[in-house]
């Protein structure tokens, strides 16, 4: 009896946070659908009489969203893929060798976790003003980057200690290079871990505004969540055009969390303990 109701209070406790996470979304994806009549009527009306596509026409004709979207594909996706590919070597030689200052590289890492980032936006403007680089895609691109190989390392650092050193030396014997028994013997074993570095990149970059506010104030260069925060005016806000956009805006997190679930539950997981 006992078990059952323990058992009863975790579902009941997951469906109440499903509900509270789920909630947030489905109004804005309501809101997005509403005519500007319903959005600001009171009593709140929680389902519009008529269903319009208005607010995403608008966004689409008169802004350049297609444009923000695109940007943030294009930094998103290369600063990822950069962060993945560095935080694999990294991550293989904090894991596999011992060498003077590993404790202080490792400590490094870990600071830069726990400081917030906002702090170093001033330092980071004037370097990038002195570069050239403001008004860039590649300043954001660089920002991304750096900003997110140390978490990615330790990440990935986990899952390289749970492979046996075994696999590679027998690689190594049979003729591969380290280089070689890296890309060909332990790459494909932790592709778990690689993908949910890489998602976990992704999604980052995708959201992230302070950076993207500092360093680019071209509109033909600006991303998702900039664009976003334009529709937050002096004094008034267009909800209608934000949750339109909103709504937009989450399809391509949506698209890869749905199509490398698995990647993720098992990589997190996997990389989380260590063997």
């Amino acid at each position: 009896m006992k078990r059952y109701s323990l058992r009863g209070l975790k579902v009941v406790s997951l469906a109440v946070y499903l509900v509270l996470m789920v909630f947030p979304l489905a109004w804005i994806a309501i809101t997005s659908l509403k005519p500007q009549k319903d959005i600001f009527t009171y009593p709140i009306r929680y389902w519009p009489e008529t269903l319009t596509w208005q607010n995403y026409a608008d966004i689409i004709r008169v802004s350049k969203f297609q444009v923000y979207i695109g940007n943030s594909l294009l930094v998103a996706l290369t600063a990822a893929l950069i962060v993945a590919a560095i935080s694999v070597l990294s991550a293989y030689v904090m894991a596999r060798f011992t060498f003077r200052g590993h404790s202080q590289v490792m400590l490094g890492f870990f600071l830069t976790q726990m400081l917030p980032g906002f702090i170093s936006l001033g330092p980071l403007y004037m370097m990038m003003t002195r570069l050239d680089l403001i008004n860039t895609r590649f300043s954001l691109i660089l920002m991304y980057t750096v900003g997110l190989i140390p978490f990615s390392t330790l990440l990935l650092k986990g899952f390289f200690e749970r492979i046996p050193k075994s696999l590679e030396e027998a690689a190594m014997i049979d003729g591969c290079s380290r280089l070689s028994a890296l890309v060909r013997v332990i790459l494909p074993v932790m592709m778990n871990g690689i993908a949910a570095t890489f998602i976990f990149a992704f999604v980052q970059n995708w959201n992230e505004l302070f950076m993207a506010v500092m360093f680019i104030d071209n509109e033909a260069l600006k991303t998702l969540p900039v664009a976003m925060n334009s529709f937050v005016m002096k004094f008034d806000i267009d909800w209608g055009a934000m949750s339109a956009g909103t709504m937009m805006s989450v399809i391509p997190t949506v698209v890869l969390f749905a199509v490398a679930q698995r990647f993720i539950v098992e990589g997190l997981t996997q990389g989380a303990v260590k063997g």
